[in-house]
């Protein structure tokens, strides 16, 4: 019980992060925001899903595809910032 408590506040927060992310976007239409807000709703959504299947687990394939998805976004929206074009 209390592991789809956490699993329900992490979902909560990740998708908290991406709208925060959002606010930032709507004032500067810099990608970097954009990106990193999609992150962190992809990842908010991906919590959330397994929070809703019938035996959650963490150690699930796709779990860790859409986690690796929402990390190289990250990763590259980082990498776009800095060596991108100026």
């Amino acid at each position: 019980m209390i592991d789809g408590f956490l699993i329900g506040v992490i979902a909560t927060t990740s998708i908290s992060a991406g709208i925060f992310f959002l606010k930032f976007w709507r004032t500067t239409r810099d990608r970097f925001f954009l990106i990193f807000a999609s992150s962190f709703i992809i990842e908010g959504l991906n919590r959330a899903a397994l929070l809703l299947t019938d035996r959650p687990s963490e150690g699930a394939p796709w779990t860790y595809l859409v986690r690796l998805l929402s990390l190289l976004l990250i990763l590259g929206a980082i990498l776009e910032k800095n060596y991108g074009k100026r």
